[in-house]
């Protein structure tokens, strides 16, 4: 099926003339062609080739109107079979992607039309100008006449320095975007090793906490795609997990996580889970981050946060009970503050009451080993490279999960511009070239309607503006896009999108994508997406291979 063959010939006419950004074709009967395929023509003035990408496809007919084909089938007879067949011709549209001269006259009338095989597409996709030490696997593109191409990003671009971060959108359950992004990170530590490391919040029940056990379900035709790409059909390596701290009476169990309790002693006893707590001492400058969403016009909240920074008043040896009793102090009317207003106290102080009752907020690390209690920023601070922390937040209130995100990517942040106490890094390792951090539902942190001062919002935009070259890199996933804060997504150099619906794709942030295209996205089969990567000369239809890690739900 990998023989090049001629499909049809160009043709241009006078109200649809060719163009150098597009040209149309006719097909030759019984030729089966879908769009995304790619195409090529011949110049025979320079002996150069244009490559085009299909964009749509047409069946035309000589009748003037569908009475006209009603009354040719003897008056709506279904059984007739006309005296003479219709003049009649399917034909394509072709958005020109490439000509291997630099040729931009359009495509003449008459010449023929070719399929390509996987050194065609290669070159029409620029595929053979991405150094093999940079290319990261990106999945499968299947053509209609059978070829197979194994694609890959140009990882200057997905994880810096020339572009960066990978944002994921679709349908949950059938766009496949958490199954995805675990893959480009699979073959990102395959490729890259001991250069990066890998951050990744589970929010889903224990779908990402079993990432370092084989898939025993996986078949030998999956294995093969995996095989195809050149990408280890392996678990992950090094894994940790970070659970919310809790305590089950009369257990030996100290994790709030939805991971069997078999499970969770057996990464217990193997060293490879622990659970992480706030303490008030360590942790007191981050409750900012509890109020990344909530809507503060007035800047109130910001300067109770301020407050409590400077204030002598929440120094000292306290815990979370005792700094919940300053708080209550200020709502009552005998201690007043100047400058912030008693409801502004109380509304602060139901906020902060509900959160800190959680248990993950204690007055000190525990000496009992079994409780296997620790500070996640001060795990952040001592990751090396080849090293994957998984974070599971999936038990969390909202508030809880921005706190926890913000204190990641803040904890990531520091740890690249070297802005900790040296004596907090244990690890004698140097820090990881490169920091992916991987968070899914990205809507809840970067929403398009969030507060102007949200702090989670401003850690955000630091790295997706400025990451790349510092080599902190976002691998983000929502559901819809156009829910996304414009910064945010802007600065994701490599955007997919899998099944949507039709409200979504009618949304601004689709217009660049042609129709076909569009409305093609909300037929997505599960495990089929689309592609954008500034390399990339075309959006692309590719599959990836089924998950290589025990995806979690069977007990």
């Amino acid at each position: 099926m990998s023989e090049i063959n001629i499909i049809g010939k160009v043709s241009a006419t006078e109200r649809n003339p060719n163009s150098c950004d597009e040209f149309c074709f006719w097909l030759k009967d019984n030729v089966i062609l879908s769009p995304f395929d790619i195409v090529k023509v011949p110049n025979t003035m320079d002996n150069s080739t244009t490559f085009g990408v299909v964009q749509d496809i047409f069946h035309v007919t000589d009748s003037p109107g569908h009475i006209s084909n009603f009354v040719s089938s003897d008056f709506g007879d279904v059984e007739a079979k006309p005296m003479t067949s219709r003049l009649a011709l399917s034909y394509a549209k072709v958005s020109v992607i490439h000509n291997d001269n630099e040729n931009f006259m359009p495509v003449l009338e008459g010449t023929p039309v070719y399929t390509c095989n996987a050194d065609d597409i290669r070159i029409a996709l620029g595929l053979n100008n991405i150094d093999k030490e940079s290319a990261i696997s990106a999945g499968l593109l299947k053509a209609s006449n059978g070829i197979v191409v194994p694609i890959d990003y140009n990882g200057d671009f997905l994880i810096g320095p020339e572009g960066a971060h990978l944002n994921v959108s679709g349908i949950s359950g059938l766009a496949t975007k958490t199954s995805y992004i675990m893959f480009i990170l699979k073959a990102i530590q395959e490729k890259l090793g001991e250069e990066v490391a890998l951050i990744v919040l589970n929010v889903k029940g224990d779908d990402l906490l079993h990432v370092d056990e084989t898939n025993t379900k996986i078949t030998d035709t999956q294995r093969a795609d995996w095989k195809a790409l050149d990408v280890p059909c392996e678990p992950f390596k090094n894994v940790t997990y970070y659970y919310p701290f809790s305590h089950i009476k009369g257990s030996d169990i100290y994790s709030h996580t939805s991971l069997p309790n078999d499970d969770l002693l057996a990464q217990y006893s193997a060293n490879k889970a622990y659970n992480y707590v706030y303490t008030y001492e360590h942790d007191v400058g981050k409750i900012d981050m509890l109020f990344s969403n909530i809507d503060d016009p007035n800047f109130t909240i910001e300067s109770i946060l301020n407050h409590i920074e400077t204030s002598p008043e929440f120094s000292g040896d306290m815990g979370w009970e005792d700094f919940k009793q300053q708080i209550r102090g200020y709502t009552s009317k005998e201690k007043k503050h100047q400058d912030i207003f008693v409801n502004s106290w109380k509304k602060f102080s139901r906020l902060v009451g509900n959160s800190i009752n959680n248990r993950m907020f204690v007055n000190s690390i525990s000496g009992d080993k079994k409780q296997r209690h620790c500070h996640l920023s001060d795990a952040v601070k001592n990751i090396n490279g080849g090293d994957m922390m998984v974070i599971d937040i999936a038990g969390l209130d909202e508030q809880m999960q921005c706190l926890v995100f913000g204190d990641t990517i803040r904890a990531v942040y520091d740890l690249k511009h070297g802005d900790y106490d040296y004596d907090e890094r244990k690890s004698k390792k140097p820090v990881p070239k490169k920091i992916v951090v991987f968070v899914d539902e990205l809507n809840k942190y970067a929403p398009s309607t969030s507060p102007k001062n949200s702090p989670l919002l401003a850690n955000l935009l630091d790295i997706t503006e400025r990451g790349r070259q510092e080599g902190i890199i976002l691998f983000s996933a929502e559901q819809f896009k156009s829910a996304i804060h414009d910064r945010v997504k802007g600065n994701c150099g490599t955007n997919v999108y899998g099944r949507t619906n039709a409200i979504e794709v009618s949304k601004p942030d689709y217009r660049y994508i042609p129709n076909v295209y569009a409305n093609m996205m909300t037929r997505l089969g599960k495990g089929d997406l689309i592609i954008q990567h500034p390399v990339f000369k075309t959006l692309l239809k590719v599959k990836f291979p089924y998950p290589c890690y025990h995806q979690g739900g069977s007990k």
